[in-house]
């Protein structure tokens, strides 16, 4: 149970403390990002050196999208129990582990070493995508897409810094005799810490007791509808349907890229440029995407994104692999239309619930959303190895169609999502 805290009444005292617990989260989410979009940035790289085949690229992918799966449930009971400061730093001191053990992986030349590093490292980027949850405990529904957005947005650090440093981290590796790829997975075993830290030091009092006031957590606030009740809810379920096929979409194009880039000669630098202008896509505008669910509601802004995911899976079939201006752009517009979604539908399963059943739904909506990108990663290895990487864009874009019809006829349900624009914090 939360340690009770003297906690100020509404006003300046207490909007001071929301903000700084925003910040943190912000913050923590920078630097977990920059860690693990490092490692993901060599991930099917990692696992060509170890496994010998393309048909297996896929598989570390898959791995670390199956530790964000399991780690978003167990991580989310640890919060309803002891509250989101506990469940964070937990979910971030996981991840170092796994990081320390993907290194020994590369050194042992491992690949299911590799894989169990791997899982790990998802469950702290679980922890990164509950921090934008914590965020929207702190305001009212109204403003709740922006204040999550906030938060996405930290990962635009990640999204410019880390595939960046992948070079710097390989020649420092490689300078003290380990191998090369060991140095993108030493990034985030010491990037996840400084976040650990930072949440510890600074999450308190924690989210919870913050929490807005038409939001507060009551003491049997771990009662509530079981979680197949909940997610049978229309809001809930189209909004699934939303933030997993965005998920899906990014995760198959997205995995390959980096294989399909270096296999047509580009070299680990303009792979990193090409995978940040995808990470930027995702969260640099994730404010815009956050004001624009507030001030229209998610239905709309949804539609949009999957629209924009399906266009530039498109684009990417189509970049030619000897030029990278083209790939770049559709992987950056990739991006900003996970975003759209992702914001948008999760705006659409914070409200009509006490933080119990929120926490608790959050946690498996993550599971599910990472289970099917789990899926995806897996799939886009085999379908790069029998079809090439055209195909697998082509199937991108395919794949958003009946989506998109589900949420524009469904829009009804998600009409009370959003409000008029109001500023995050008051002046």
């Amino acid at each position: 149970m939360l340690r009770r805290m003297s906690i100020p009444a509404e006003g300046p005292a207490l909007d001071r403390l929301r903000r700084r617990s925003i910040g943190t989260l912000v913050g923590g989410v920078a630097l977990g990002s920059t860690g693990h979009i490092a490692a993901v940035t060599v991930a099917t790289l990692a696992a060509q050196d170890l496994a010998g085949s393309s048909a297996w690229a896929g598989i570390p992918g898959a791995a670390v999208v199956l530790g964000a799966a399991v780690g978003a449930p167990v991580l989310s009971a640890v919060m309803v129990r002891t509250g989101r400061r506990t469940g964070l730093v937990t979910g971030y001191v996981v991840g170092i582990g796994g990081a320390l053990l993907a290194v020994l992986a590369l050194v042992t030349r491992s690949f299911p070493l590799l894989l169990a590093g791997t899982v790990l490292i998802g469950v702290a980027n679980s922890a990164n995508n509950l921090s934008r949850y914590a965020a929207a405990d702190l305001v009212p529904l109204a403003r709740r897409a922006s204040a999550l957005s906030l938060v996405v947005w930290g990962a635009t650090v990640g999204a410019v810094v880390g595939p960046n440093l992948v070079p710097i981290a390989g020649d420092a590796a490689a300078a003290i005799g380990l191998p090369r790829l060991a140095g993108a997975y030493l990034l985030p075993a010491f990037f996840v810490a400084a976040a650990a830290l930072l949440s510890f030091a600074l999450l308190r009092p924690d989210p919870y007791l913050l929490a807005d006031a038409s939001e507060r957590r009551d003491e049997d606030d771990r009662a509530g509808d079981p979680i197949r009740a909940l997610i049978r809810r229309p809001s809930v379920w189209v909004a699934l349907v939303a933030l997993v096929t965005v998920q899906v979409v990014m995760v198959l194009v997205m995995t390959m890229t980096p294989l399909h880039m270096t296999e047509h000669g580009h070299d680990l630098a303009s792979v990193g440029l090409v995978i940040s202008a995808h990470t930027f896509g995702m969260f640099a505008l994730s404010p815009v995407s956050g004001r624009l669910t507030d001030r229209f509601g998610s239905a709309p802004v949804i539609v949009a994104g999957l629209i924009t995911c399906g266009v530039a899976a498109g684009l990417s079939a189509i970049a030619p692999p000897d030029g990278g201006l083209l790939l770049a752009f559709a992987l950056f517009l990739l991006g900003f239309g996970w975003s759209l979604g992702y914001v948008a539908g999760s705006a659409a399963v914070t409200g009509g619930l006490t933080l119990g059943e929120r926490t608790r739904l959050q946690g498996w909506t993550d599971s599910l959303i990472w289970s099917s990108a789990a899926l995806a990663s897996l799939g886009s290895g085999f379908v790069v190895a029998g079809a090439g990487f055209a195909t697998l864009g082509l199937l991108g874009a395919a794949l958003v169609i009946v989506p998109a019809w589900i949420v524009a006829a469904r829009r009804g349900h998600l009409v009370g999502i959003g409000a008029p624009e109001t500023p995050l914090v008051a002046d």
